[in-house]
This record gives structure tokens, sequence and C-alpha cells, in this order.
């Protein structure tokens, strides 16, 4: 009896999930808000612009729908793996991969993207080089390699218990 009380409210908790995956909904709403206001703010100045810092810019633009992708993706598959499945209407748009992502592949769709974040931030600094002590330029080449090996690992690893 104690024992199905205890199961029953463990599994009822999962719930509690729910409001922190709606809540990246609303990480994505600023982010959405950031890259408007970020263009917005160029369009006006793109004619005086170099061409490397128009670069700069669209590479943060590219950095903030990485990243975007990145809420929906962990929104939506954390949603449906943890806490219920979604009943998306027949005939209605359906994402290719819902339903297919378990907790293994998101974890790896989540690394890949952090390298590939980390790839556009790397080459950002790159193209500001002679502006960056050189120090500083190899901190953020030994991190963004702990983040390529780090999926790598990961991606092995899981490769591993799969067989």
């Amino acid at each position: 009896m104690m024992e199905r009380i205890l199961e029953n409210a463990m599994y009822a908790a999962r719930w509690l999930l729910a409001p922190i995956y709606f809540g990246l909904s609303l990480a994505l709403l600023a982010l959405a808000l950031k890259f408007f206001q970020e263009i917005f703010h160029i369009l006006p100045s793109v004619f005086a612009m170099t061409e490397a810092s128009l670069i700069l810019v669209l590479l943060s633009l590219i950095d903030m729908a990485l990243v975007g992708g990145l809420l929906v993706m962990v929104m939506i598959s954390g949603y449906e793996n943890f806490v219920s499945q979604l009943d998306i209407p027949e005939g209605k748009e359906k994402l290719g991969w819902l339903g297919k992502m378990d907790s293994s592949s998101l974890k790896q769709k989540v690394a890949a993207s952090i390298v590939a974040i980390s790839s556009i931030h790397l080459l950002r600094m790159f193209m500001e080089a002679q502006n960056i002590p050189n120090d500083k330029l190899m901190w953020y080449v030994i991190i963004h390699m702990t983040f390529v090996v780090s999926a790598f690992v990961m991606g092995y690893m899981d490769k591993l218990t799969k067989h």
C-alpha cells in the first residue's frame, strides 16, 4: 500500500518538469526578441559597416538561431521523454524527429549543438584576433576542444552501450 502511494507520487512528480519546459519557451521568446533587436539595430547602418563587422554580426545571429533550435529540441523532446507524449492531430504539421529522440540521442544532439555554437563563437574570436591577447585565444581553443572531445566521448560511450 505504502509502496504504491510512493510510486504513484514519484511518477506524478514528472509533471513538475512541465513548467520548466514551458519556461524554455519563454526563453525562446526572449531570444527571438533579442534576435530581431539585433536585426533592427544593424539595418540602418548596414551600408556603413565593414564586411568583417557585418560577418561578425551575422555570426552572432547564426549563434542565436542555433541556440533557439537547441531550446526547441530540449523543450519538446524533453517534455515528450520525461513528462507526456504530445497529442498532435492528424493532418497537422509534425516535426520529423518528434517521437524518435530518446534521452540518449537528445544528449548527443545537445552536445553537437554546443560544439556548433562554440565553433561559431571561436570563429568570431579569430576574426577579432588582433584585438584579443594570445593567451585568451588559447583558452578559447582549449575550451572549444574540450566540448569537441566531450561530445565525441559521449557519442562513443553511447555506441558502446548500445552494442
